[in-house]
């Protein structure tokens, strides 16, 4: 399963980041293969739709879960219609890598 985290950096030891639409980029994590790909958001400058078209990317690029802090009402809705998962960012996760280990200790 991949699952898009946002992150404020391309770094793993970035912190995660707890907006969804304007998240500098996003980190898909692979559990199957243990890979990981960043992902820039070109959306993240835009003046509206930011989260609907966020999600629109990670599902190209095959996601099925999002960890994130929050998704606007749009945003939520897009997720909900492409069937992608959403789980909240534990406040406690100081990296990406963090967010990542856990995965691993959860599959």
């Amino acid at each position: 399963m991949k699952v898009a985290i946002t992150s404020s950096g391309k770094e793993l030891t970035s912190l995660p980041d707890k907006r969804f639409g304007r998240c500098n980029c996003f980190v898909i994590y692979d559990t199957e293969n243990d890979s990981v790909e960043i992902v820039d958001n070109p959306n993240r400058e835009s003046n509206e739709g930011a989260g609907p078209a966020a999600a629109q990317l990670i599902a190209s690029k095959g996601a099925e879960m999002i960890i994130t802090g929050h998704l606007g009402g749009k945003a939520a809705s897009v997720v909900q219609q492409l069937g992608i998962g959403m789980t909240p960012l534990d406040d406690n996760q100081r990296s990406v890598e963090e967010v990542i280990q856990k995965i691993k200790q959860h599959n």
